[in-house]
């Protein structure tokens, strides 16, 4: 799965938890009022760590999946090509049902197993019976129309056979659309059922999957089938369905684990009431946040795809839009295992405090998220600026992709780095919208981050791009996000902040300026230990690329711990306290 993917699936079950808490039924609470609330509050948040654990460990597995990827087609345009066939299924799906399926049927299954005398079943059976006849249409057509979807992304520089050997790898990749949508449908079945685990794993499967085509590709083809810039049918056919059964796999693990819930589907073709015309405003907002998104996207994927090909053209270093997509991934994994294992235990009380109207305890409980989770998203963010490099050789300098693309990946990446900050926080805050359901408002922050986004990048790309195609000029995508993430943030507080009455804003950008001292103290210690030891690492890359990241990334961490504790920022002893607790 990509960054993209796994994002859905993390704000699929985190939604989901705070609409099950929301909705423990009232003879319950009526029954035993303080004990029935402390065990579902206890439940909810035990499926919560279940649900951060399971994110976490998709997101460390795909970074092994990226690993393998590099090795086997390297960061040149067969790279681009794959990633990009492989990226439309998700776009598609998402964009026309994915959001849209998320935001109207999530609370109306669990209304349906509150309210119905069968449970829901007779709900979950017509849902799915239609919605999967609405996907099997749509992956027809999409497969149909992929010269056309391929034309929206790639770059008009392409050359024909660049371009059909992404068409190629679209056909074969856009299958995934149903079973994308299988996978939401039954995960949203088990979830309204109390069952998070299975749902949150089944993506390791996806990965592990593909990490095993990846290395079978190599095995098969070699190291260096991708190095002319081309590959033959049967290469691409390896590829494309091994790719495509992990997604096939990451749906049907899921039907074992219904049967033991006592769940078993058949079609059911009754579809009045089930829930379209209640949730329908939702429903729009979602899909036109999602439709911003993807245009924004499919802006920066054209622009990303012509550095590829201005490169095989001129013999600079490959590195387009798979060491994008790579340094995104590095990017987003410290928020990953941080920020949204901390949001994951967080929203349920969010969503309950939003749904009692309690406003000052939902301000509250944001600036607690943004603190906690800036105690550690601030190393985090010193440690990749530094070592970005350093961690992009380790991890992307195999196979078929040479020391200096992955150096590439790793410096964009550290530039990415500058906006981890304003990422993280930003998700809290947006958190913090859905769980008073104002997605109007999420759509228009949308718009205004990828308004920024395109208006930063854009020009400064054109301008680095036209007077020196390079590599490089990545770097100009890499900055329009940063500053765009950085300027939402700020409108978002603000918006927020009028709509609870107040965000804690002084005591926590108090906070955050003590951690910014401490960060800056670590980046001084360790930008001063990297000039000193330069040059004077034993062994080749990828030796002292791990040597510099276990040397330099302790003492900075242990700096970042001593000045913590010096300058009393209680936010990073109470996460780690936190953290131990969970890890015991």
């Amino acid at each position: 799965m990509t960054d993209r993917d796994d994002e859905l699936v993390e704000s699929l079950s985190e939604e989901l938890a705070g609409d099950i808490v929301s909705a423990v039924p009232p003879s319950v609470s009526a029954a035993a009022p303080g004990a029935a609330t402390s065990t579902a509050t206890a439940s909810v948040l035990r499926s919560s760590l279940v649900m951060g654990t399971g994110t976490v460990a998709s997101r460390l597995v795909g970074v092994v999946r990226g690993m393998a990827l590099a090795a086997a087609l390297g960061a040149g345009v067969v790279a681009d090509a794959f990633v990009l066939g492989n990226t439309l299924p998700n776009v598609v799906y998402i964009l026309i049902i994915g959001g849209a399926l998320n935001a109207v049927f999530i609370p109306e299954l669990v209304r349906h197993m509150k309210d119905d005398p069968d449970g829901g079943d007779g709900y979950a059976h017509s849902l799915i019976t239609l919605v999967g006849l609405l996907l099997l249409a749509l992956t027809v057509v999409a497969v149909i129309a992929a010269p056309w979807l391929v034309g929206i992304y790639a770059t008009p520089d392409y050359t024909q056979s660049q371009l059909d050997l992404a068409i190629a790898f679209a056909r074969f990749c856009l299958p995934q659309i149903f079973f994308y949508g299988v996978y939401a449908m039954l995960s949203q079945v088990l979830n309204a059922r109390g069952h998070f685990g299975a749902p949150m794993f089944a993506p390791v499967v996806n990965n592990v999957i593909a990490i095993v085509t990846f290395l079978l590709f190599i095995a098969v083809a070699g190291s260096g089938a991708a190095s002319d810039g081309l590959l033959a049918p049967d290469q691409v056919a390896l590829l494309g369905i091994g790719t495509t059964l992990g997604v096939v796999a990451q749906a049907l693990v899921l039907i074992p684990v219904l049967r033991r819930v006592s769940y078993v589907w058949r079609p059911r073709f009754v579809w009045r009431g089930v829930g379209l015309r209640n949730a329908g405003g939702l429903a729009f907002w979602t899909f036109a946040l999602v439709l911003v998104n993807q245009l924004a996207y499919a802006v920066i994927v054209r622009l990303a795809t012509s550095v590829n090909a201005a490169s095989a053209q001129s013999g600079e270093t490959p590195a387009g839009l798979t060491a994008y997509t790579n340094a995104h991934l590095m990017f987003v994994l410290p928020h990953s295992v941080i920020t949204v294992s901390l949001v994951a235990a967080l929203l349920p009380r969010m969503s309950r405090a939003a749904h009692e109207d309690r406003r000052d305890e939902l301000a509250a409980d944001v600036a607690s998220g943004m603190r906690s989770a800036a105690s550690l998203i601030v190393p985090a963010s010193i440690g990749l600026i530094v070592l970005g490099t350093q961690a992009g050789v380790l991890l992307f300098n195999y196979g078929e992709t040479s020391t200096q693309s992955a150096q590439i990946t790793g410096a964009l990446a550290a530039v990415f780095a500058l906006g981890l900050l304003p990422f993280s926080l930003y998700y809290v805050i947006q958190r913090a919208f859905y769980a008073l359901e104002r997605t109007r408002t999420a759509f228009w922050l949308t718009v205004v981050l990828n308004a920024l986004n395109l208006a930063i990048a854009v020009p400064l790309f054109t301008w680095l791009f036209t007077s020196s195609p390079s590599p490089t000029d990545l770097a100009a995508l890499a900055i329009g996000y940063v500053l765009a993430y950085w300027i939402t943030l700020a409108v978002a507080w603000v918006v927020l902040g009028r709509a609870l009455g107040g965000l804690q804003t002084g005591r926590t950008l108090r906070a955050l300026g003590r951690m910014g001292a401490a960060g800056l103290g670590m980046l001084a210690v360790m930008v001063g230990l990297l000039v000193l030891v330069a040059g004077h690492v034993p062994g080749g890359p990828k030796l002292a690329a791990a040597l510099l990241i276990a040397v330099l990334g302790t003492a900075g961490v242990l700096v970042y711990l001593v000045l913590a504790r010096l300058l009393r920022i209680t936010e990073v002893t109470d996460v780690l306290g936190v953290l131990r607790r969970r890890l015991r």
